[in-house]
């Protein structure tokens, strides 16, 4: 078969793969077993890449050890952790032993190689899991490996998981130098190698992580150009799990804008997408996103029930990342429906975990929900102080379009209380810094109780 019909060899690792076992030629049947969950890696084709190469360390491990194939061995624990991120969560407790058993063959074996893939994978376990200091520090080694070896690919992931971790600790400008040097990673060499590392593609997803940088630091527009170019991206490279992630991105970007028709609508389709090919992480997001749009949109308690089952989905997936965002979503959506004991309960948890993991994107967030929540509550010098405590952190982090729905929320608040010219020259600022996104919803609300004030 090898000699006369290559088209099949080439195409049906798997069939290769059980004719090589059934022969005797386990060597030569590990190495088909390992091309065959590479091939369905790539395809998205995640738990046959999962059986295909469990399969593989099988034959392995009945193999006397000298005559194993070490670079097979170490290359099939490598794959397997990327299947296992996609087909069970990033965070899963099989995928760190998969990783910890795969560092522990590079450095026993002197694979300096065979660190990138390792430690992209381990960044993307520790993200998930909100150990965000520790996936900073993996992130700083892979660009110093890059630096060190001139290893332009190694340097350009390295560039883009830093700035990942920068967008999660709430430091967005940082966020947006990073990620804006992460261009490299659209061309055809560097997308090849990639495709042997990352389980989403990289320039795809650092297009969709820059998208929503750009939009909470005030650049709507730009930022929307940038989601729909890296939904573009995916789509055209037929990987659904590259589309998936890049749909998470999509739906936070339009939410950001206040577009909750639209993030509805993509919500629905990364649901779809995510239960099709079996992707938790995604699906657990997709449904905290259609919830929150739900909850925009004036159906609360659909979306309440929508948000619950979403967080149960992303805390099953083994995932922390998103929490504290995901119980804001969760404490909004049982205001409005009259639950303020469970939303006040959900924000207290969500402070706790921002603490915690130094997870500090939804933090502004976090802080225009507790004035919301006391205004309800009728504790109304509260949430004036929280208000203030909003509008402090989106300085602190330039995020100008948090910024502005706390000053929205403060303008209120004042104009209720009379002090009309105050809540005005407040909106005013915040307003006036901004120079795009002004057919947005988020903004189009200030402007009409800006004009209502004046």
């Amino acid at each position: 078969m090898e000699n006369q019909f290559p088209e099949i060899v080439a195409a049906q690792s798997q069939l290769m793969a059980h004719h090589c076992a059934e022969a005797g030629f386990n060597g030569k049947a590990v190495g088909y077993r390992l091309k065959s969950g590479q091939q369905a890696v790539a395809r998205s084709a995640m738990t046959e890449a999962v059986a295909q190469l469990q399969k593989g360390l099988e034959l392995l491990a009945n193999m006397p050890e000298e005559s194993r194939p070490v670079q097979h061995e170490l290359d099939l624990q490598i794959a397997l952790g990327r299947a296992l991120m996609a087909a069970r969560g990033y965070s899963a407790p099989v995928v760190a032993d998969t990783l910890v058993r795969a560092r522990a063959l590079a450095e026993r074996f002197d694979r300096p190689d065979r660190l990138v893939p390792l430690l992209y994978s381990q960044w993307g376990f520790h993200m998930v899991r909100s150990e965000h200091e520790l996936a900073v520090s993996l992130a700083e080694q892979m660009e110093k490996f890059g630096e060190t070896r001139k290893d332009q690919v190694a340097l350009l992931l390295g560039h883009y998981i830093h700035g990942a971790s920068c967008y999660f600790r709430g430091e967005f400008v940082t966020a947006r130098a990073l990620l804006e040097l992460c261009d490299g990673l659209r061309d055809p060499a560097a997308r090849a190698i990639c495709a042997a590392i990352a389980v989403a593609d990289p320039y795809a997803a650092s297009l969709g992580h820059l998208a929503l940088t750009l939009a909470l630091l005030g650049h709507i527009d730009q930022g929307r150009a940038r989601v729909d170019e890296a939904l573009s991206e995916a789509r055209g490279l037929d990987h659904p799990f590259t589309v998936a992630f890049v749909l998470s991105k999509v739906c936070a970007v339009e939410a950001a804008a206040g577009l909750p028709h639209d993030a509805r609508r993509h919500a629905e389709e990364l649901v779809a997408l995510s239960n099709e090919h079996g992707f938790p992480l995604w699906l657990g997001l997709g449904l905290l996103q259609h919830g929150r749009s739900l909850t925009a949109l004036g159906q609360a308690q659909d979306g309440l029930a929508m948000l619950a089952r979403g967080l149960s989905v992303l805390r099953g997936a083994g995932a922390v990342v998103h929490t504290p965002r995901a119980l804001c979503f969760l404490a909004e959506a049982h205001a409005k429906v009259g639950h303020l004991q469970e939303g006040q309960n959900c924000l207290v948890e969500a402070a706790q975990l921002i603490e915690t993991t130094h997870e500090r994107s939804g933090e502004v967030e976090l802080h225009r929900l507790r004035g919301d929540m006391m205004i309800a509550r009728g504790d109304q010098a509260a949430a004036e102080q929280n208000y203030h405590r909003a509008l402090a952190v989106a300085e602190r982090q330039s995020t100008k379009t948090l910024g502005l729905r706390a000053a929205t929320s403060l303008a209120r608040l004042w104009r209720d209380q009379g002090k009309c010219t105050e809540a005005h020259d407040l909106l005013a600022l915040v307003y006036g810094s901004f120079t795009e996104g002004f057919d947005t919803p988020v903004l189009r609300d200030a402007k009409a109780l800006l004009d209502r004030l004046a």
